[in-house]
């Protein structure tokens, strides 16, 4: 359904089961989850889909290691089963990531780490081969039944050296272990939604909900400006950073909670520096920097994520990576690869979101606990109770979304009829053991060449085959971009809810994240957005002078970088064509 389509099937039915406030991972998750047992569910999301920290995040499915120092044990646990179950159900954008630990001593951190544990300090300490060797070991019990990656291994100075040379020459030995990382959490985000949409459920991104009094809300469509009344049954808060924010539309003064949630930023930068990546020898290098806070680096879309920051912020809605802490995350590399230089110019992208942590008076943000549990808050005014999911991270939403489904469930008096342990997502679905013989074969069957369907079953999994069909049903043009085509992109606008440009850019493709967007190439895609939107001169002027402010205050990606891409992909092209 279109837009219109949506509220006028609201105006005529307004009764709903569960209204999913929020359209982050977790507020997918549980409106995917309500959906698939049968519910009448409504999803309201006030921007874009995954666009706040759910688009943040450090691209890492992990159990989170550094947690057991907190005693968070249950967590660890969930996560890497919940980090499991995405490399079976998601293996088109979830996929195992050797990381290594850098160690610089042998005892250093046993002291400090049993008080921490005990709650006794929180002072972060530097982690020695003997407290990493402890966790790593309870990594490795944890998933011994499954055993879907290696054990962890140490190795001695020099054949670490040898290995990754570029090191810290500090350093007395590492460790290396497995977790996952996610290519495309943004479009794991939509095919979640279109799982739930498939039900019947209904969903709208850029929308506002308030209350109106008596148990009825008002949903309005920014894009268009029409409403909608609804009288959910039940309604679950599901904003993340925003919960305290939402709850204030919501319920009348004397119904509103003391403050639920206490978020942190989280800032990365993305660095396409060669010798950078090269160093890295396809690990992460998982690392702690001199303060002791832990840092990561990873080979990313061909470039490196670096990251990240943990500060506090009172305002979610200014979230942006600040001039220190670009200068931060550079220190920390010089830190663990000292004779390797960044330039300004190497930044090509960068991002920063708020964590839904819990309200915490914690004077040590890495203290905070990372669980996730849910909140109900009943109306004093007689509307419907508010669930709220509090806490949470990427690599749980599943398990997070079925606890808040279970609750609702029960509040509600229904059973749950299936469970999404072990089903798979989107382009996982029919995953082929032999990935060449599956492309070869689309490709036949949907008449176009092989090395194209090749590049569309490494972007969007067995999905590709839909594409790849609506893109023969017509002809097709090449884009700036070599790798994608203008019917790839009237898919993702006619089919993926995409109302802006920095839907496309941002989230539907990794354009922007990779540094592979350039000035042509965005106004290409603007051009096809508004024939399809039907925009006047007037709107395409405007959109494209919103989507550049947005580059450059969120991702410090101006004008002039997208224009002197341009001259490189000429210059590249020209290249080719000589040794070709």
């Amino acid at each position: 359904m279109n837009r219109e389509e949506t509220l006028d099937g609201l105006r005529r039915s307004p009764k709903v089961d569960v209204c999913v406030i929020g359209g982050g991972i977790n507020g997918i998750s549980v409106f995917r989850e309500l959906a698939l047992q049968g519910l009448d569910v409504l999803l309201v999301e006030k921007h874009d889909y995954c666009s706040g920290a759910s688009a943040a995040l450090s691209r890492m499915v992990h159990g989170g290691l550094r947690y057991l120092e907190n005693g968070e044990f249950k967590l660890v646990q969930e996560s890497l089963a919940e980090r499991d179950r995405l490399l079976r159900n998601a293996p088109h954008y979830v996929a195992p990531l050797p990381t290594t630990v850098p160690v610089f001593d042998i005892f250093s951190g046993l002291g400090n780490g049993l008080v921490r544990f005990l709650g006794l300090t929180r002072r972060p300490s530097r982690r020695g081969a003997i407290a990493i060797k402890a966790g790593l070991s309870i990594y490795d019990f944890l998933t011994r039944k499954r055993a879907m990656m290696p054990r962890h291994q140490f190795r001695g100075r020099r054949s670490t050296l040898a290995k990754w040379p570029a090191l810290n020459a500090d350093i007395s030995s590492s460790a290396t272990y497995y977790d996952a990382w996610v290519s495309h959490p943004e479009r794991l985000g939509i095919e979640l939604l279109d799982d739930g949409l498939s039900t019947g459920s209904k969903a709208l991104n850029y929308a506002d909900i308030r209350a109106v009094g008596e148990g009825r809300y008002l949903v309005q469509d920014t894009i268009t400006g029409s409403l909608a009344t609804i009288e959910p049954t039940l309604i679950i808060n599901a904003t993340g950073g925003w919960i305290d924010i939402t709850n204030g539309t919501l319920f009348k003064p004397e119904t509103r909670t003391v403050p639920l949630m206490g978020g942190t930023k989280g800032s990365h930068l993305i660095i396409g520096n060669a010798a950078l990546y090269d160093a890295l020898a396809g690990h992460m290098i998982y690392y702690e920097n001199e303060d002791g806070r832990i840092c990561i680096l990873f080979p990313y879309l061909g470039k490196v994520l670096v990251g990240s920051t943990d500060i506090r912020i009172d305002d979610p809605d200014s979230v942006r990576c600040e001039a220190d802490e670009r200068d931060y995350i550079l220190q920390s590399l010089s830190f663990v690869l000292p004779d390797i230089k960044i330039r300004p110019e190497e930044i090509s992208f960068q991002f920063s979101g708020v964590r839904p942590l819990p309200a915490s008076t914690d004077s040590f943000t890495g203290r905070i606990p990372r669980d996730h549990f849910c909140t109900v808050v009943d109306d004093a005014d007689g509307g419907p109770s508010v669930v709220c999911m509090i806490g949470g991270k990427w690599t749980t939403f599943r398990s997070f979304g079925e606890l808040a489904a279970d609750l609702a469930l029960e509040r509600l008096g229904k059973e749950r009829r299936i469970s999404t342990a072990d089903r798979a997502i989107g382009g996982g679905r029919q995953f082929p053991l032999d990935r060449a013989a599956w492309i070869a074969q689309v490709a036949t069957e949907k008449g176009i060449p092989g090395s194209r369907m090749a590049v569309l079953f490494g972007r969007y999994g067995t999905q590709a085959e839909a594409i790849a069909g609506f893109i023969a049903m017509a002809s097709d043009r090449s884009t700036p971009h070599p790798d994608y085509s203008e019917r790839e992109l009237i898919f993702l606008i006619r089919n993926e809810a995409a109302e802006h440009l920095d839907d496309l850019l941002l989230r539907r493709t990794t354009l922007a994240i990779s540094g592979h967007l350039s000035q042509q190439m965005m106004d290409a895609t603007l051009d096809l957005l508004a024939a399809e939107k039907a925009w006047t001169p007037a709107e395409r002027s405007a959109e494209r002078e919103r989507f550049l402010t947005l580059l450059r205050d969120r991702h410090g990606v101006t004008e002039r970088t997208l224009s002197e891409r341009n001259e490189q992909r000429s210059m590249e092209c020209e290249a080719t064509a000589k040794s070709g």
